[in-house]
């Protein structure tokens, strides 16, 4: 089961102006192949379906604790592509075309199939798809192609840091480029302790030197890319099989840490009624409150 907290994973910056093309160059990171939707959906699925859990138990619980971890992955491009998208039309009588500026905007479903938010597809618009998953039962192949999942998905987020000097997108790359080099770095120690093969050395792949990145550096500095959580307050301690040692690049001490990071507020989306979103007009909003008020008791 999940136990979901109200909270995003860190903290974004609240934007000073809209960027809706960021926004759909964000999307890619959410429903592209090397997506959060698919390494959530990889992990999940892996975890669903994982044979031999008693013999095998470290890996098993470090493909779950994983899973956790990608669904507030998912939680945290969505929420950057909302605050991209904050504030690209204004509200006004619908005969002077209040959302003319998103005819020029590089993708029309941000506005027309929803208010002005995230969709699970990709940066041009393809929707999502299960035939990203790859769940073969096999788990040394289960995570080997993991581990070239991350690396995917690393790559895209290196470009789409480049693409962008939106803070908020910015921000969330830096942060995902962190805790996907963690993940990269788990899954290679799982395949070392299950093969004794050091996937590092063998392949020239990946460059896990996040130095370039302003955003990235100081979740370093905070020792994050060191940290690998359990996502329960009681399960998934035998990570602490895979994931000890010191880290490749600073030597510092990997640590289990019981529990979830300490995160960060939930943006608040205030209505755009030149979306009809969320559909209450103020008179509505009254009505609304009194019921729900009845209904409290109060």
């Amino acid at each position: 089961m999940f136990k979901r907290i109200d909270k995003l994973q860190i903290e974004l910056p609240m934007p000073k102006q809209p960027d809706a093309n960021a926004a759909a160059a964000v999307q890619e990171l959410l429903g592209g192949r090397f997506g959060e939707m698919s390494t959530l959906n990889n992990y999940m699925f892996q975890s669903f379906n994982f044979r031999g859990k008693r013999k095998l138990r470290p890996f098993y619980e470090l493909v779950a604790s994983i899973t956790a971890e990608e669904f507030g992955h998912v939680e945290l491009v969505s929420n950057t592509i909302n605050l991209c998208l904050t504030g690209t039309t204004y509200p006004g009588d619908p005969d002077i075309a209040p959302m003319r500026d998103a005819l020029h905007k590089r993708n029309s479903q941000h506005f027309i199939v929803t208010a002005q938010a995230s969709i699970p597809a990709d940066s041009m618009g393809r929707p999502w798809n299960g035939d990203y998953v790859f769940n073969s039962g096999n788990l040394i192949l289960d995570l080997l192609h993991n581990f070239f999942l991350e690396c995917g998905a690393r790559t895209h987020k290196m470009r789409v840091y480049e693409m962008t000097d939106h803070p908020v997108a910015r921000e969330m790359i830096g942060y995902l480029l962190v805790r996907g080099g963690v993940h990269v770095l788990a899954y290679a120690k799982a395949l070392e302790i299950a093969t004794g093969v050091d996937l590092t050395k063998m392949l020239p792949i990946p460059n896990l030197d996040n130095s370039k990145f302003e955003t990235a550096r100081k979740y370093e500095a905070q020792g994050i890319h060191r940290k690998l959580y359990t996502w329960s307050d009681k399960d998934y301690r035998q990570i602490a099989n895979i994931w000890k040692g010191v880290h490749p690049q600073d030597g510092g001490k990997l640590e289990v840490i019981i529990g979830t990071p300490e995160g960060g507020p939930i943006p608040e989306l205030e209505e755009i009624p030149e979306s009809f979103a969320p559909g209450f007009s103020p008179e509505a909003f009254i009505e609304l409150a009194k019921r729900l008020q009845k209904s409290a008791g109060l």
